[in-house]
């Protein structure tokens, strides 16, 4: 019986019309009614092995460090279309607002707008990424510096991107749904001859929300062509030109300027501000390439650069908080600014891996550097309205006009930022019982930040030392048991390199620190069940000096300690599962002040870290055509801020899908997120910006291999 596939989301009434959707794995037992295909076989849900952990080939049990991949049938299986929507499979890892207009993941207690990354080099820039070209993302948890440099302070995420392989990739999908969705995405490759290919991904969405007034436009492409360049040299390029234009939603204001740290109680669909004066434009333009040669003895050899050029601009007119008039009637204060932001980023890896045996003692040995240089350009302007910028809740749209200028409080500034850097690792195999990963990373970073409006330049230099120490033991072939110890840094110059003041600029990093014990255990040889506890500590954290308020002291700032647990693969043939649960706890160590009068007491809750979450997505074949999958997405109770004032509930929301094969080429899914239409809200940026999770939405999808 003959096998292929993979199945993609995209819609088209047809999915409607068939009412369900589909899958592609072997069922239990197969009638034979003349001839039966099985269609839809994929890859699975459970990764075997990673290069964004060590630069080097190794399989995940035996990577000292908790690891989620989340492969392209499961994002497919899901519609998933952002960082978002993987990172709510992912333990330990959530998500924040980021103002609408960026990826704002949360690890492990650190809110993070920078350590994102693809094909393993910084994508720093705050967007909001599309998965239209991408493999399968990996999430990587704690500090991440030796293989990284600078940040990833509680994680990183990498996207692997589609490239020419050499095989044949032909496929469109097609989304259409609630709200206006309509969404299309082609994937087309060839092989030219023996010795190179070409691959093009493409995207095109037009779409609304549940959220009155929001629409996106995105599109993006992405031609990759791989080739070789002599017997043991091959070349990979890139370019990719991605656009994506949204309005800027920062959600509803909470009832704390009246004393209430609770959302204000209104439908999930209304917009506070004005959609029309709330644009967002980002583009990236970014070019790639990728070198590799094998040579005679067990060396290879990696060289990659990327130059990218992001242009960004966004504007919001947003809640701000509630007030009460002395009739008691509710008000919601709106406010305005907008942003521009410019950077060019230009880096270059190059990594040199050498697999030896000496005295029984198995040896990958990676010797590395890294240059790169940022040049950055902002500028904000604050608003001011020219009428009231009080709006009843009732009504909360701010029908007036903005002017925008730049004040003296608002940035305006040029950043040049450089890094060198130099690494070594050692993945030691002392037998098959016991194995180590050390490494040492030191990086150069220097960052210079000139006042447009004076002329003056801030400047921070510092070489910033990353260890990573792991130790493996395998007592039975499929279960490893790791302890390892890693740190990270985070320059003064902060995650977008113009937070330099001349209080900062001479203070040492702030630095994290991570401890971290677990297990990996391939239950079956498709299914593996992880487990890590952690302790991750920051330190030289700045706070103002309560005995002279000129002064600035670095203390111990926070710690989170939780619990990680990880499901991926088949539990049958028939049956896909991927499971996550997570317990954190996090808090501030040490009393914070920014100013005399401005206080954060030691003891404070970490912002948006649940004690409790948990999720869980099976996709059941129950013939060969026809599929079915079933969610589970908890989170528990968490604080917008660190403010600990303004409180979001606990929520469990259910999605579900079906899935259809309805030949070997055309694959139809219905997927259906908050199938019950739960109430609740999805994340915060702040206590006045609280996002309402979506009600129930349907979107059909149709899947074309051709």
């Amino acid at each position: 019986m003959p096998r292929s596939l993979r199945c993609t989301p995209l819609a088209a009434a047809l999915a409607l019309a068939l009412s369900a959707p589909a899958w592609a794995v072997t069922a239990p037992h197969v009638t034979e009614l003349d001839t039966l295909n099985v269609y839809g076989q994929r890859d699975g849900y459970r990764a075997e092995s990673t290069v964004t952990a060590t630069k080097t080939e190794t399989g995940l049990r035996d990577v000292p460090q908790a690891i989620t991949v989340v492969t392209q049938e499961a994002i497919q299986d899901q519609a998933m279309n952002s960082l978002t929507d993987v990172l709510r499979l992912v333990p330990g890892v959530g998500v924040a607002q980021g103002e609408g207009h960026r990826d704002a993941p949360i690890f492990r207690g650190n809110t993070s707008t920078s350590d994102m990354f693809v094909d393993g080099i910084r994508d720093d820039v705050q967007y909001i990424r599309d998965l239209y070209n991408v493999e399968r993302v990996e999430v990587l948890k704690g500090p991440n510096a030796m293989i990284f440099g600078r940040g990833g302070v509680g994680g990183i995420i990498n996207r692997v991107s589609k490239q020419a392989d050499g095989d044949a990739h032909r496929s469109l999908s097609l989304q259409v749904g609630d709200w206006n969705r309509r969404r299309a995405v082609v994937d087309i490759g060839e092989p030219m001859g023996a010795e190179a290919s070409v691959r093009v991904t493409g995207l095109y969405e037009d779409s609304e929300s549940f959220r009155d007034g929001f629409e996106l436009e995105r599109s993006g492409i992405n031609p990759t062509v791989n080739f070789a360049a002599g017997e043991a040299t091959r070349v990979t390029l890139g370019y990719e030109y991605f656009r994506d234009h949204r309005v800027a939603d920062r959600g509803v204001p909470s009832l704390l300027g009246v004393g209430i740290g609770r959302p204000v109680d209104v439908p999930s669909d209304t917009f506070f501000g004005s959609p029309e004066l709330s644009p967002i434009r980002a583009s990236v333009s970014a070019f790639s390439a990728l070198v590799e040669h094998e040579f005679d003895n067990g060396v290879s050899l990696r060289n990659r650069t990327r130059y990218g050029d992001y242009d960004r601009f966004y504007q919001n007119v947003y809640p701000n908080g509630v007030v009460a008039d002395g009739g008691g009637n509710l008000s919601a204060i709106i406010a305005a600014y907008n942003n521009s932001m410019k950077r060019e980023n230009l880096f270059n890896q190059t990594d040199l891996v050498w697999n030896f045996s000496h005295g029984g003692v198995r040896h990958t040995v990676l010797v590395g550097a890294e240059f790169g240089r940022q040049q950055t350009d902002n500028l904000r302007q604050s608003g001011t309205f020219t009428q009231s910028n009080l709006v009843p809740l009732e009504n909360p749209r701010y029908a007036g006009g903005v002017t925008f200028a730049n004040r003296a409080s608002d940035a305006n500034n040029r950043s040049d930022a450089d890094v060198a850097s130099l690494y070594v690792q050692d993945q030691i195999e002392f037998s098959p019982q016991w194995q180590a990963v050390l490494g040492l990373r030191h990086d150069r970073f220097e960052v210079d930040v000139r006042d447009n409006r004076t002329g003056a330049v801030l400047s921070s230099s510092d070489g910033l030392w990353s260890p990573r120490l792991g130790l493996i033991w395998t007592p039975v072939a499929p279960l490893s048991l790791y302890a390892s110890y890693s740190t990270a840094a985070l320059p003064r110059a902060g995650e977008q390199l113009s937070s330099l003041s001349s209080t900062s600029a001479s203070l040492d990093p702030e630095e994290f620190h991570n401890y971290e014990i677990g297990a990996k255990w391939d239950v079956s040889p498709g299914l593996a069940l992880t487990a890590a506890i952690y302790r991750l500590d920051r330190t030289n954290v700045f706070t103002v000096d309560p005995l002279d308020n000129s002064k600035a002291l670095l203390v111990d700032g926070q710690r989170s300690t939780g619990l990680e647990l990880g499901l991926a693969g088949e539990i049958t043939d028939a049956w896909k599962i991927l499971a996550s649960y997570a317990y954190q706890d996090g808090e501030i160590l040490s009393d914070l002040r920014t100013s005399a009068t401005s206080v954060t007491p030691a003891g404070t809750r970490l912002a948006q870290l649940p004690r409790h979450s948990a999720a869980i997505w099976n996709r059941y074949d129950v013939t060969p055509r026809w599929g079915l999958g079933l969610g589970v997405v908890h989170r528990g109770e968490v604080f917008s801020t660190i403010s600990n004032d303004v409180t979001l509930d606990a929520y469990t929301r259910v999605d579900a899908a079906v899935y259809y094969a309805a030949s070997k080429n055309v694959k139809l899914q219905v997927n259906i997120e908050n199938l019950l239409d739960t109430e609740y809200f999805a994340s915060a940026h702040n206590d006045n910006n609280l996002m309402p999770g979506s009600p129930r939405g349907i979107q059909f999808g149709v899947n074309l291999d051709f």
